[in-house]
């Protein structure tokens, strides 16, 4: 789509361990990032998304050898395997997949770091500490919690519920300290920052407690998987330090390349960077001190979204509580997954899967209320008008009113995209649908039909109802991209082109459809789904 704004729009997903298989709630952090960067894509913006793995650690060590192979052979079959697969499963429309092994990254991490080391923000330190290898990361007294059953007596990671182990090693350090008031500063004077407030609130908390600083490195005495220290090849990088600066590699930093320098100046500082609450402190506090040390400015938003709860408990997938995505799509389609997930959860607050209220949601909602609107009305057209859309009369107020909601439905949905509200985005544009599903309720289209006297009503009646499935087809094509293509195709290609050259704007606005032109067949856009 042309670029119409001028405006850049970048998002981020967290980068991935490649320890395991994706479960739903991976998936649920990806299709929150696609849908904000196919929205701002359709309001004529340059939208990019990245996603990608993180390769390094000592945990993906681990976890190859458990499988009897090297980390990198490891990393391969996964991302094979496993997370590029999972973009196709749930429609993922990204511009890039970053992996932390890519020479791209590992030598723009070296420079960085290196830039870090000589401005004096890097040094040499002892530290010893309570080491999480799940969360890679030192744990503080207040992440710890007292084992029970096998672990009984021992201290677990609060997350992971596993021992955390006794390091003491020389490593080095970043000056984190030195940023405590620069980073409660900055969120002063940047209330989005952080986002929703309730991460917001318990950032704060955790920076005015004091910051100590931060380990970077490992010894190579203790695993060899990571990214070298530029200037002591003896140690290699923290992985979450590596990880971090996926962001900015994957888009230029570092580059000697023109066209790579300029994309990153295009980009960054990326519009939002989607993230878990439970890896927010990482992204809002010691990322924009990383950034900061450098001289680069932070991302606009972070955003900490809610854990997906099933049966009361957050996923895991060392829990072995995951539930793959394709479980779900193989039966219900990527579409009902993409729309499930965004419209049942608040987004920014923790949210409970249920088979059943998939299935109710599905039903209710995309089959019986969506789907069945469509196809009706196509149905309705080709069989009061062979097919060929009819032209609108005189307006009455009940027209009009159809018209007020699908103005204000594309207006409140972008409003609350900006927000990232994405919930409330799908509520407001649900408005419409309900809307016309009550018009055709009460203009009886069937019986106006029985009197010839009444053809033009009916062809005006139509025509707006058609028009309102325009307007859906372009506010829901970055929620349900494949049933909306479909949707499009019998509506609006004829006259209006690609679904991808509709403004966001243009779905408020009414009579683009042009009277003449042919509505096309629709095949069932969500068929009912029989279970035992």
């Amino acid at each position: 789509m042309p670029n119409n704004s001028g405006a850049s729009f970048y998002a981020t997903t967290p980068i991935f361990y490649v320890n395991d298989a994706p479960h739903i709630g991976h998936a649920y952090t990806e299709v929150a990032t696609d849908v904000l960067t196919r929205w701002h894509r359709q309001r004529g913006e340059n939208a990019f998304m990245l996603t990608g793995t993180d390769e390094h650690g000592e945990k993906i060590l681990r976890t190859a050898a458990a499988n009897d192979t090297s980390p990198k052979a490891w990393a391969d079959k996964l991302v094979a395997e496993a997370w590029l697969p999972l973009l196709d499963t749930i429609d993922i429309d990204n511009q890039d997949f970053i992996r932390t092994t890519e020479p791209r990254h590992e030598a723009n991490v070296q420079k960085f770091l290196q830039h870090l080391y000589d401005t004096g923000f890097v040094y040499r330190g002892e530290y010893e500490g309570n080491y999480c290898v799940g969360c890679e990361e030192y744990k503080t007294e207040g992440d710890i919690l007292p084992g029970e059953g096998a672990f009984e007596g021992q201290d677990v990671c609060a997350i992971h519920s596993k021992p955390v182990e006794k390091l003491a090693e020389t490593n080095y350090f970043f000056k984190l300290s030195e940023f405590e008031q620069v980073l409660l500063d900055y969120y002063e004077a940047n209330p989005t920052f952080i986002q929703p407030e309730s991460a917001r609130n318990e950032v704060i908390s955790f920076v005015r407690r004091g910051l100590e600083d931060l380990s970077i490195s490992r010894s190579k005495e203790k695993f060899d998987w990571g990214i070298d220290i530029p200037w002591d090849d003896s140690h290699i990088t923290y992985v979450w330090f590596d990880a971090l600066l996926n962001y900015i590699t994957a888009i230029g930093y570092g580059s000697d390349d023109a066209e790579l320098q300029e994309r990153f100046k295009s980009l960054w500082p990326a519009s939002v960077q989607v993230v878990g609450k439970d890896i927010l402190r990482f992204h809002a506090v010691i990322w924009p001190a990383m950034l900061l040390a450098a001289g680069l400015e932070p991302a606009k938003r972070i955003f900490g979204h809610g854990w997906l709860l099933v049966g009361g408990e957050k996923m895991s997938k060392s829990k072995l509580t995951g539930i793959a995505p394709s479980q779900i799509t193989d039966t219900w389609g990527s579409d009902a997954f993409r729309y499930y997930f965004m419209k049942a959860i608040s987004f920014g607050q923790d949210g409970s899967f249920s088979w059943e209220d998939l299935s109710a949601r599905y039903h209710a909602e995309l089959a019986n209320g969506f789907g069945n609107l469509a196809s009706r009305t196509i149905a309705m057209i080709n069989k009061y008008f062979d097919g060929v859309l009819p032209a609108a009369g005189e307006l009455t107020d009940v027209d009009r009113g159809v018209l007020a909601v699908a103005t204000k439905a594309a207006t409140d949905a972008d409003a609350a995209i900006e927000s990232i509200a994405i919930h409330d985005a799908i509520a407001a544009i649900w408005t419409l649908v309900d809307e016309l599903n009550n018009y055709i309720t009460v203009q009886e289209p069937w019986a106006l039909a029985k009197d010839e006297a009444n053809r033009e009503r009916l062809g005006t009646v139509m025509y707006v109802i058609a028009d309102g499935l325009r307007s859906l087809s372009i506010l829901l094509a970055p929620v349900i991209p494949k049933a909306t293509a479909k949707l499009w195709a019998a509506v609006g290609q004829d006259s209006l082109g690609d679904l991808s050259e509709q403004s966001i704007d243009s779905a408020g606005v009414f009579g683009a459809l042009k009277p003449g032109v042919q509505i096309h067949p629709l095949e069932i856009l969500f068929p009912r789904v029989e279970q035992e």
